[in-house]
């Protein structure tokens, strides 16, 4: 019956048979009243939503949670009643059908029926209960054309026995969805587990640093294949049941109201440009972080850090930062350097600038008792405390000590203050890597600044990184760009200048396997800056007689200080720095003795070169792909559904993505491989970057894969300009090369700018537009000149020789 209502509502409302004149929407929401229950709809956009529903009319209304930023806008919405009484809200994009406040009950979803006798039986134990805290407000979302996005059933608020923030009304809160056995489903932040297709799958929407397979990490925005986003509101731990019984069920511990965004979307970017809309941009790294960043667990001199430089240089490497890793303090907190470790920070930094390379400093949120500010921060309550007040160090050494509470804007301020002023002036430190920023300290039992740790469990790292960012910006305005390495997430935290790592994963083949869709979900989740320890940070133990499971690829006999008896691990490093070259950022590091690109042998190391002057010689490719992320939010390391929707074969595929819009990256995950099957995907031909061989796409192809090779795809119509892999990022790289992979027509921007600074934002870059055109095999190009000389001397098109029949 329920969906014969919502049938003939739509209908109704398509053909323009409603029953009231259609009113505009003013820029305030439009709010329902249901006996005793509160439903607001507010507009933001003509293809964003906010949906709210509650048991308390002042929370309904109250405004969206932590990481939003946008306003409404119920520009173009217009409000109506359709035929069965249903409110019918709508724009160009959206079309939202909540259903009457008075359904009969044979409107009401029911159960299979059950003769009278039945029905006697269970009178006498079970008849005459009725759920008080789950609500029958069915909504539906179309998009213009009728097409259904996405429905709800109902909503659930539950009392809580034991209140989280004194005076406080809260409630476990939830609601439930269809789940079309055609959904797809992907974001939800980091789960490393394996998964590509959240569907099937319970997904634990909380912060977890020892969650199975690795660190999880909550940010609640979920994309689907039909072709919607859907941002749910509420930063307690939350359980997301995809797809089970037909059905989506989001259940949050901790709240007031229900609360999410819908944002429709013809294309997977128009999903990514609504959340950039609500959350905030996605601004330019400075250039050199899209090189190489050098760093292992730890280099604990400046001695050691400045040969490892100067051997980079030596070799005629490229390198883009050095990282000052932890335990680098006197005492954990007292914000210092060890003196007899770093005698001098600032030279250390004026040398590694000289050679065009950067430092990455981590700084841990951590003060120990003892330490130089501990008695000030506790006294001001600006530590992470338990509600009497207590600062709460968890489980740790008491050299550890608790977390700076950052959520504090006073202690946010002064933690800022401190770096700049103990770090960045004085010595010249250039990015600032914020490790344990979940709190790692489980905050459940906690008390922040702004409220109880069980309700804001999950917003720790939007706090933590907007501390430093903002800081950044108002200390030095436009002059210098922001990196923040970070371990955790939250909405909005893609604003605040910062790369998300995997956090602290094993060093074992199954970690690279499961990384990969990890890393695609994150990415999906609408956070473009993504990374991996290359090859992983913790070693697992290695049994004393251990063997690979197969021969390895590479010899490490000559690097057994580094590898011990993991035999294997120079294969794994080679397969997983390859992949390193096609993440939004590439960076190593780990638990071991030596982590260069010599480290690992005398046959692994040209490859790793290879791999590391692949790298920079797609500087201008990468950066003009971060610089569209900027502009739409969209990411760059792209899962195949995004840029493929019409072929149903790539909704799972959990070890291929897209790296911009040209590259389709397939790393090679299994020890002792040396070839592995690609799926190419449908609607267009590829061409394999190593051999220049055209195929069509649609097909599953066998690719060799030797050692030192990376089955890598174009696709075609791509335009891929190309520098030079000098030993330092240079500001001012040079175009040496623009390939062309004919075979459709294409079109790329080529970005340029100081690389260091936000002048980008005030518009002073130069873009130019290269612009194949397949028919007549010519390319042209359009504004800022990109090289000197002829183009005959630049561009090249790859040998277009007949495609090879698919299978």
């Amino acid at each position: 019956m329920m969906h014969n209502l919502f049938s003939y509502g739509l209908c109704a409302l398509l053909l323009g048979a409603s029953l009231n004149v259609a009113a505009a929407a003013q820029d305030a929401p439009l709010v329902l009243q249901r006996d005793g229950r509160t439903i607001s709809l507010e507009p933001y956009a003509p293809n964003i939503l906010r949906v709210t529903f509650g048991v308390d009319r002042a929370a309904v209304m109250h405004p969206p949670g932590y990481g939003f930023e946008a306003e409404p806008s119920a520009k173009g919405w217009t409000h109506t009643r359709d035929a069965a009484g249903g409110d019918v809200f709508r724009s160009e994009k959206m079309v939202v059908r909540v259903a009457p406040g008075k359904l009969a009950p044979d409107e009401l979803p029911q159960r299979m029926p059950l003769d009278a006798l039945n029905r006697q039986l269970r009178e006498k134990y079970f008849g005459g209960w009725k759920d008080p805290n789950t609500f029958n407000d069915a909504l539906r979302i179309t998009d213009a054309a009728g097409k259904t996005l996405l429905r709800m059933r109902t909503w659930t608020m539950v009392p809580e026995a034991t209140q989280s923030d004194a005076g406080t009304k809260s409630f476990l809160v939830g609601a439930t969805f269809e789940s079309p056995a055609n959904e797809h489903y992907y974001g939800l932040g980091q789960q490393q587990k394996g998964w590509m297709d959240l569907r099937d799958h319970e997904v634990h929407c909380w912060h977890d640093y020892s969650a199975l397979g690795g660190e999880s990490v909550c940010v609640p925005f979920m994309v689907s294949s039909l072709g919607y986003g859907l941002v749910w509101d509420n930063p307690s731990k939350t359980t997301i049941r995809l797809g089970f019984n037909g059905q989506n069920v989001w259940s949050s511990d901790v709240g007031d109201r229900v609360s999410y965004f819908v944002i429709a979307g013809s294309s997977a970017d128009e999903i990514y440009q609504g959340y950039r809309r609500l959350t905030g941009v996605t601004h330019l790294l400075p250039r050199q972080v899209y090189g190489y960043i050098q760093s292992k667990a730890i280099y604990p001199t400046q001695e050691q850090l400045l040969a490892v430089a100067d051997e980079y240089r030596r070799k005629h490497l490229p390198l883009g930062v050095m990282v000052v890793d932890f335990l680098n303090m006197t005492r954990q907190g007292n914000l210092d350097l060890d003196p007899t470790r770093w005698p001098d920070p600032a030279a250390m930094n004026r040398h590694l600038h000289a050679m065009g390379v950067g430092t990455l400093l981590s700084v841990w949120p951590h003060f120990s008792k003892g330490s130089k500010f501990y008695d000030m921060l506790a006294s001001k309550g600006w530590l992470v405390h338990t509600p009497d007040g207590v600062p709460d160090p968890g489980g740790f050494k008491a050299v550890i000590g608790p977390n700076i509470d950052t959520t504090n804007p006073a202690a946010a301020k002064w933690f800022w203050q401190e770096i700049r002023d103990r770090y960045i002036k004085p010595y010249g430190f250039d990015y600032l890597w914020l490790d344990e920023t979940e709190p790692d300290i489980d905050p459940a039992k906690d008390v922040f600044w702004i409220g109880s740790g069980r309700r804001f469990y999950n917003v720790y790292p939007l706090f933590h990184t907007a501390a430093v960012y903002d800081g950044f910006r108002r200390d030095f305005g436009n002059s210098r760009r922001v990196m923040i390495l970070a371990r955790a997430a939250y909405l909005g935290a893609q604003r605040n200048g910062t790369v998300f790592w995997s956090s602290d994963i094993f060093a074992t083949w199954d970690m690279l396997k499961r990384s990969i869709p990890a890393g695609l979900n994150f990415t999906a989740t609408g956070l473009p800056y993504w990374d991996t320890d290359i090859a992983g940070f913790f070693s697992p133990l290695i049994p004393a007689d251990y063997h690979a499971a197969h021969k390895p690829l590479i010899d490490g006999s000559d690097v057994r200080d580094t590898i011990g008896n993991y035999e294997d691990y120079p294969e794994l490093f080679v397969r997983w720095f390859e992949w390193g070259a096609f993440q939004p950022v590439m960076r190593a590091h780990g638990e071991r003795n030596h982590n260069e690109v010599w480290s690992y042998g005398k046959q692994a190391e040209p490859i790793l070169a290879k791999y590391l002057k692949l790298r920079y010689r797609l500087l201008p490719y990468t950066y003009s792909a971060a610089y569209r992320s900027y502009r739409t939010g969209a990411p760059y390391m792209r899962a195949l559904f995004m840029d493929f929707p019409g072929d149903p074969n790539v909704a799972n595929i959990p070890d291929e993505y897209m790296y911009g819009p040209a590259f389709l990256v397939a790393p090679v995950t299994e020890q002792g491989a040396t070839h592995r099957t690609v799926y190419l995907p449908a609607g267009c031909d590829w061409y394999n970057y190593w051999t220049n061989q055209r195929l069509h796409g649609g097909q599953t192809v066998d690719v060799d894969a030797p050692i030192d090779t990376l089955p890598l795809f174009v696709k075609a119509g791509s335009i891929v300009p190309m520098g030079s892999d000098e030993g330092g990022v240079q500001q001012t790289q040079k175009i040496v090369s623009v390939r062309v992979y004919p075979g459709a027509d294409g079109s790329f921007t080529l970005f340029r700018d100081d690389g260091t600074s936000y002048n980008y934002e005030q518009g002073k870059y130069s873009l130019t537009r290269l612009i194949w055109d397949d028919a007549a095999h010519r390319l042209r190009h359009e504004g800022a000149p990109a090289w000197s000389g002829p183009d005959s001397a630049v561009v090249s098109v790859v040998g277009d020789a007949p495609a090879t029949p698919s299978n």
